[in-house]
């Protein structure tokens, strides 16, 4: 924190607000300043060998570790991030799936993944980590007995899971998964971009290592690249190893914006969640509109999960078109004013996306059973401006 305590007493916003702020980072300003810095220059000799081996943020050795700029981002974010020792910093979300695969894998070692999982989660799976010897297995996360079942075949050293899920946005029940997980000695991963530490304490609810895509809710204005995870000291320590030997770093100008994106995560989460739920419950009742897939509504299928687990939610949902024309979805994304087409999201616009998730599944049932859907994320506008637009694109189905 800014005084340089830990802060845990202080409630999240205040947090947001606070964390990374530390006197010798600042300086007399407010925030860290951009450390653009490859080389660390020493007083003595004597000084650089005690660097090296000195491996933690704060202590000035080669750019490769970072510098105050980056620093203070970790520390705000292990600030947020209830049972957390540190936070790992990556150049991009993916590159942060990599890291933890790479600290938590080895070859022989069996995965199981949720089958709903963010699709360049599954890439890797069946992609780098086949080819270094890992095998993984899909199940579905909502289906208990079948993960004991997987637990109880042996060999497993690692369980993802991300709730809700990619795309469908089915609930899972994780502190149960994580539970059993650990039973049977596996680690246990959660991607936890949708609902960040601020909605879903992920390692509190047992989970070993969480991560997130930081160009999304944590930068804001979709105007960075950049991942993070964070556990216990045991496997921050493994992470943080891992991460070095890849040469992993990130630039201080998106930390420095990434920083400034967490400031306001709070106000902007809250607004965005209120007002895709507005969105969200309007679309529901549409002629046109078949399912929507939101667990933050009563009408969901996991929604006794997200209000017994979760304290907050996001502007990212999903619906399914009333028709029978998988063109319709893309009729619809061209004719929104307000909504760009494009991948990412958590930044302050709102964005439309057609999806087909039944391409990406393999051992549960899409929801979707091919029909014409679209991803939707709420940004900052005014939801009725929101409610407008799609009433007018709606009509092409």
């Amino acid at each position: 924190m800014s005084g340089g305590g830990d802060g845990r007493h202080l409630k999240p916003a205040t947090r947001l607000v606070q964390g990374g702020r530390r006197k010798e980072w600042t300086g007399p300003v407010v925030n860290p300043p951009v450390w653009r810095a490859s080389t660390h220059l020493y007083e003595t000799d004597a000084e650089r060998q005690a660097a090296g081996h000195s491996n933690a943020d704060g202590q000035f050795f080669y750019g490769r570790r970072g510098a105050p700029t980056q620093w203070a981002l970790a520390e705000a974010l292990t600030a947020i991030e209830p049972g957390a020792h540190g936070t790992v910093l990556y150049p991009s979300g993916v590159a942060a799936i990599a890291g933890i695969m790479l600290a938590v894998l080895k070859p022989g070692d069996r995965l199981l993944m949720s089958d709903n999982a963010y699709d360049p989660t599954r890439s890797m799976a069946t992609g780098l980590l086949a080819r270094l010897g890992v095998t993984t297995s899909f199940f579905d996360p909502r289906d208990p007995d079948a993960f004991r079942a997987l637990l109880a075949d042996g060999g497993v050293k690692a369980v993802w899971l991300e709730s809700p899920g990619s795309l469908t946005f089915e609930m899972t029940d994780v502190p149960l998964l994580a539970r059993l997980a650990r039973e049977h000695g596996a680690v246990s991963i959660c991607d936890n971009t949708w609902a960040s530490p601020l909605g879903f304490a992920a390692l509190e609810q047992g989970c070993d290592i969480v991560m997130m895509s930081l160009s999304k809710h944590v930068g804001g204005h979709s105007d960075l690249m950049m991942g993070s995870a964070s556990a216990g000291q045991r496997w921050y320590t493994a992470l943080r190893s891992v991460s070095q030997e890849l040469g992993q770093v990130v630039s201080p100008d998106d930390a420095a914006l990434a920083a400034r994106g967490l400031r306001t995560m709070g106000v902007r989460l809250a607004a965005q969640t209120a007002a895709a739920l507005k969105v969200a419950g309007w679309l529901e009742v549409q002629p046109q509109v078949a399912e929507v897939f939101c667990p933050m509504l009563p009408s969901h299928g996991g929604h006794a999960i997200w209000r017994r687990d979760f304290t907050g939610g996001c502007g990212l949902f999903s619906f399914v078109l009333a028709s029978d024309d998988p063109a319709a979805s893309a009729r619809v994304a061209d004719a929104l004013a307000l909504f760009g087409i494009g991948y990412s999201w958590g930044g302050y616009e709102s964005l439309a996306l057609p999806i087909t998730p039944h391409t990406y599944r393999e051992a549960m049932a899409c929801p979707c059973a091919g029909r014409p859907a679209l991803r939707l994320s709420i940004g900052l506008e005014d939801p009725d401006d929101l409610i407008a637009d799609l009433a007018g694109a709606l009509k092409l189905v």
